[in-house]
């Protein structure tokens, strides 16, 4: 920053003339002292100092030209995944600079009209935009029009790179550097911010692959399926040395994804019901048909939990329907347990004995073997608690069953139909399924690494159960390593004795608002104590707002997240998040003032008087505006880091020609995602070069160019 109150960048680089002119003369003090009619040993010490002089000035007009370059073409940023920098301590962001009143005086300048010519490109770029249209279907010049729109480094007309915007809120400083974030702010939970195809896939790569590499727990949520960033995590998975600990979890394709139980793990057995009950709607009387149906399958989840079974959707599904198997099933169990020896003899005289035309209404059309126990259990009273809840289930009339537990119904259909049903109601004693079952302690323990792909653009429905009952175990994952840590009694490791070992879990949420739910908010408000570190990503805020249905709830999940990255929004409400959450700063305003005062006075040797001055203002004024954050380029975001500070920041654009070699058939998911998940989120891949481009005018040559618009983009 200049020490003088009006900085002046936007000017044509006097400084150079000055430098020229020095260096010249400092050249020729050295060459030829006698034109400038010195002696030898004054000309050398002249020329020392010209030549000093001629550096400074350069130095300064360099300083002025490379601002004014970046604010009409930012240089290229890109990296391998990896060079992507490693730290314990901190977690890399990508390169910005701290944004001060600095950057808000330098922005406000470049909005004057009288400097545009400093800041949008050249009448020559200008020319060559048209032409590359005009002359496209011209016979004789389409392919000098084609040659006009490469990317090749020969092209000093090259467009600008496919990332729109106002590249001047990044090159108001000139002097970058990589940025940081201290890795103890992660517990705090991140925001990520930004409208469709602006880079939010992007940057989870570059964190994830950190995460990954840094040893840590890594649990990915991708409800829409993005293929770049599932060979992202098996890529990052493979350079660690982490494949044998990578679990593919994909709804759509379940042929090769791992199995897991949704409702197969708990702390208390209520969670089953809740996690199934919590997906129904609650809305006006809805709300009493949702609380029957968790009674009803908390009934059926204690029944098979006391039986030794591990409560599944298609379980529940077949008891909803039809209790009576379970019933009979239980009862015979506890009777076995503490009934009387002849208790069998017993319930068969009753079932001859039972006529049906003397049984309530209720009880028409049951077994006459389970109205039998039923009535056996009566007359011996034998309490017991889940017996008592299969008995008021079994006694309640069929069609009146049926009414007040169907708003489960359909939600079982959806989640045991199919291929689907395999993945989340999987049959442990199958040896001949090779398909894995992991369960979210197992794999916090063996700090595993979990892409969950829930291809939500087919079914929303399910995606949103698996998801959210998904979150509801991680929960309740987090309430035991919070008291115990992972240890596991199992291999003879005691849980008292010292104090609980916290494991760092990283919980990568895209697309947030498909996912949030009543499961989501306990997560994010005290998982942190056990290790938990949730990034999430969404568009805009009132997604989530819709999403939950409830603005106050809305506010208290965003008071949850300490750090706040935000992209490119379209929704001014979403970028008040960030602008109103900041100080406003003092600019200098600089006003030209010229006038002329007539002389009255007839004897006044003096006709009038004339002056020119400037005045320097001063206004307030807000340090960023949401028209700013609407204008952001693509892969490029601001954030509140470390309790407010405002940094601006570009991610680098993905290189992924290092890569290991995906197994082929997760290479097949990926590619089979590529193909039928169309997201055009191309913005940072590399257009033609010059050869390809002009290959495209000829249609034998139409697969080189698809090719290379694969590959990523040219230095500028």
């Amino acid at each position: 920053m200049s020490r003088h109150p009006v900085e002046a960048l936007l000017r044509p680089p006097v400084e150079l003339w000055s430098s020229v002119v020095a260096l010249a003369t400092a050249g020729i003090a050295v060459l030829a002292p006698w034109a400038l009619m010195m002696p030898p040993g004054v000309a050398y010490g002249a020329a020392g100092a010209l030549a000093l002089l001629g550096f400074v000035r350069w130095r300064q007009a360099w300083r002025v030209l490379t601002y004014q370059r970046n604010l009409r073409r930012l240089p290229t940023y890109k990296l391998h995944a990896n060079q992507v920098p490693i730290s314990r301590r901190k977690l890399f962001l990508g390169r910005g600079f701290r944004w001060t009143q600095k950057h808000t005086q330098r922005l406000r300048d470049t909005i004057r009209p009288e400097v545009q010519q400093y800041v949008q490109p050249g009448p020559l770029y200008r020319w060559a935009r048209r032409k590359e249209v005009a002359w496209e279907a011209t016979p004789l010049l389409k392919w000098l029009a084609v040659g006009l729109r490469s990317r090749a480094w020969c092209n000093p007309l090259k467009p600008l790179p496919l990332v729109g915007g106002k590249p001047a809120l990044h090159a108001v400083e000139p002097e970058e550097q990589d940025v940081w974030m201290d890795i103890g702010e992660r517990v705090g939970h991140t925001l990520v911010l930004g409208t469709t195809r602006v880079g939010k896939t992007r940057l989870a790569e570059i964190l994830i692959t950190q995460d990954i590499r840094r040893g840590d727990v890594v649990i990915v949520f991708d409800p829409k399926g993005d293929a770049d960033l599932l060979r992202r995590v098996y890529a990052e998975a493979k350079r660690a040395g982490r494949t044998e600990d990578f679990y593919l979890f994909h709804l759509g394709y379940p042929e090769v994804s791992a199995r897991y139980n949704a409702i197969g793990s708990f702390s208390r057995i209520t969670e089953v019901a809740t996690r199934i009950a919590n997906q129904l709607p609650s809305e006006g009387n809805s709300a009493a048909f949702k609380e029957f149906a968790w009674r009803f399958v908390n009934i059926i989840a204690r029944a098979l939990v006391a039986l030794g079974r591990r409560p599944d959707y298609q379980q529940v599904r077949r008891y909803i329907n039809d209790i009576e198997p379970l019933f009979v099933e239980y009862a015979r169990e506890h009777l076995r347990q503490n009934g009387d020896e002849g208790w069998e003899a017993a319930v068969a005289e009753v079932a001859a004995n039972t006529k049906e035309r003397n049984l309530p209404a209720a009880l028409r059309g049951r077994h006459p073997d389970a109205v039998a126990l039923m009535s056996y259990l009566q007359e011996q009273d034998l309490y017991d608690p889940v017996l008592d809840g299969l008995v008021s289930a079994f006694k309640y009339d069929k069609t009146y069953f049926d009414k007040i537990v169907s708003s489960v119904g359909p939600l079982m259909e959806k989640l045991t139909t199919g291929k689907i049903a395999e993945l989340i109601s999987p049959d442990y004693l199958d040896t001949e399924d090779s398909r894995p079952i992991f369960e979210w302690l197992e794999v916090v323990r063996r700090k595993g690494i979990v892409y969950v792909g829930l291809d939500a653009l087919t079914d929303t429905t399910v995606a949103s159960a698996v998801g959210n009952s998904m979150f509801a175990d991680l929960v309740s994952v987090a309430g035991h390593i919070y008291k115990h840590g992972v240890e596991d009694p199992a291999d003879g490791q005691t849980l008292t004795g010292g104090p609980a070992v916290m494991p760092t879990i990283s919980l990568h949420a895209d697309e947030f608002n498909e996912l949030i739910g009543d499961e989501f908010v306990p997560l994010l408000n005290k998982a942190g104590g056990a290790g938990f570190q949730v990034t999430a990503y969404t568009q805009t805020w009132s997604d989530v707002e819709a999403r939950i249905g409830n603005r106050a709830k809305a506010g208290q999940v965003a008071g949850s997240f300490n750090t706040l990255l935000m992209l490119r929004v379209k929704e001014l409400a979403t970028a008040e998040m960030l602008t109103d959450q900041l100080p406003k700063v003092e600019v200098f305003t600089l006003m030209s003032v010229s006038g002329v005062d007539d002389s009255s006075d007839p004897t006044s040797g003096v006709d009038f008087k004339s002056r020119n001055e400037d005045r320097i203002s001063v206004s307030e004024v807000p340090m960023l505006t949401p028209a700013e954050l609407v204008a952001l380029p693509k892969g490029q975001a601001f954030a509140l880091l470390e309790g407010g500070q405002l940094w601006k920041l570009r991610m680098p654009l993905p290189d992924a020609s290092k890569d290991p070699v995906m197994p082929e058939s997760l290479a097949a998911v990926a590619n089979e995602m590529e193909r039928t998940y169309i997201t055009n989120d191309q913005w940072y891949r590399q257009r033609e070069t010059w050869w390809h481009a002009v290959s495209d005018v000829s249609p034998s040559r139409e697969a080189q160019a698809s090719s290379s618009e694969r590959r990523e983009d040219e230095d500028d």
